[in-house]
């Protein structure tokens, strides 16, 4: 069959790599991509916001499945489009996309449901939203209500920390995204992130993470994108992954049936777990970036055959075979991220990192120039590896770090340091 995979980063090069395994796929496409997403597969040059083009795109390449990778082509309706035009594609539609697209909406489906999650108040004023920090207090989670590229939810410490976060997403500094805020109480706990596969009506684990949103090391400094992930995540046990799915995931997919938009895709739950019990931090509607590299390293080529289930309402037919693994993966990024940082400095020694089912660099902002790979982006490249336990992923991922050559870049140098 024909695929295409709409997307750039390093969660697309991944589910890219896991669907080339995969004897069904004969003949891989992914726009717009990246240099080393170009090692493995044809990319294309496409707006993938553009539904039109893309709609096109898929009739002249015969297209039989497309996967949307970023949250972005979602919530603009493009796989509503595809699918009109009667193409089978994995990936909510704009409505059931909201569940990322919009905090207050994801907040009013926990109100109808009764799923634990944390106390909010939703503005469109900034001043409303001051009052009720003022009222609240310290600490507080202030939180851009549209889409920020994972980057508009501010934990203050403070109440002028939250009252100054609030002035810059009001100020635009998130653009539309912060035209209306979400502001929660604080969650204590351990994090982790739940992935579901859904067809509409099933749900489908598909493997737990957890992710090193901080910067810096030991978890400070600014929120980024992510800087490394691990899977799985020790804290989600049996008992609180069916919590998680009785008490969260089921009773939304349950409430977006009725109201006439079912949720098909891979429901990304983040959690916040505190003496056993989940409660529900966010929904993101398609899968993390770096979790997405951890999680396709341990399921390798039957992510294609998942994610057809998935678009074609078959879930209920399948089951996830999993190796009693251990996966991990550290980012590196441009000197200056999440700030500023510079593009083009040219990254050496990739090709000398093994290849195979338990080590692979995915790129996420790389570029060619002059033959070799060069950064284009913030996040750039995510070392992942497999092992037997924790400690041997994490071992061979930083080997794999150590072999690359760019002065320019760096990394956490303890990602996995909660579990180990």
């Amino acid at each position: 069959m024909n695929i295409l995979i709409l997307g750039s980063g390093g969660r697309e090069h991944s589910i890219a790599w896991a669907v080339m395994q995969n004897p069904k796929c004969d003949k891989l496409i992914v726009a717009p991509g990246n240099a080393g997403i170009a090692e493995i597969a044809e990319c294309a040059s496409l707006d993938i916001l553009d539904s039109a083009a893309v709609i096109g795109f898929c009739e002249a390449e015969a297209i039989d499945f497309v996967i949307i990778g970023p949250e972005a082509p979602l919530a603009a309706g493009v796989a509503d489009r595809l699918r009109e035009s009667g193409f089978s594609v994995f990936g909510p539609g704009a409505e059931a996309a909201k569940l990322e697209a919009s905090k207050s909406f994801t907040k009013a489906i926990c109100d109808a449901t009764g799923a634990p999650t944390a106390g909010y108040g939703h503005f469109t004023e900034a001043e409303a939203a001051k009052t009720y920090i003022r009222t609240q207090g310290a600490p507080i989670v202030v939180k851009a209500d549209g889409l920020a590229a994972g980057k508009g939810v501010i934990v203050a410490e403070t109440v002028d920390q939250a009252i100054a976060a609030v002035d810059d997403m009001f100020g635009g500094e998130f653009g539309s995204a912060g035209a209306e805020v979400v502001v929660e109480e604080f969650m204590e706990g351990e994090e982790a992130s739940f992935f579901v596969l859904c067809d509409g009506e099933t749900a489908l684990p598909v493997g737990t993470a957890q992710d090193h949103k901080r910067v810096g090391e030991g978890d400070t400094g600014p929120n980024t994108g992510g800087m490394g992930a691990y899977s799985p995540a020790p804290v989600m046990n049996e008992a609180v992954t069916q919590k998680a799915l009785d008490e969260i995931v089921r009773p939304c997919l349950a409430e977006m049936v009725r109201r006439g938009t079912p949720f098909q895709g891979v429901l990304f739950v983040g959690l916040m777990i505190k003496d056993g019990q989940p409660q529900l931090v966010e929904y993101n509607v398609r899968f993390g970036d770096p979790e997405c590299q951890v999680l396709m390293m341990r399921l390798g080529a039957q992510v294609l055959d998942l994610l057809q289930a998935a678009a074609e309402g078959r879930l209920s037919e399948m089951a996830v075979n999993w190796a009693e693994d251990h996966a991990l993966t550290v980012v590196m990024a441009a000197n200056g991220y999440p700030g500023t940082y510079e593009k083009g400095s040219v990254i050496k020694g990739v090709a000398d990192c093994p290849e195979d089912s338990f080590h692979m660099v995915f790129h996420a902002g790389t570029g060619r120039a002059e033959g070799q790979f060069v950064a284009t982006g913030g996040r750039v490249l995510a070392a992942t590896a497999r092992g037997n336990s924790l400690q041997e992923a994490r071992d061979r991922a930083y080997a794999m770090v150590d072999q690359i050559d760019w002065p320019q870049g760096f990394c956490r140098r303890d990602i996995g340091w909660r579990a180990l």
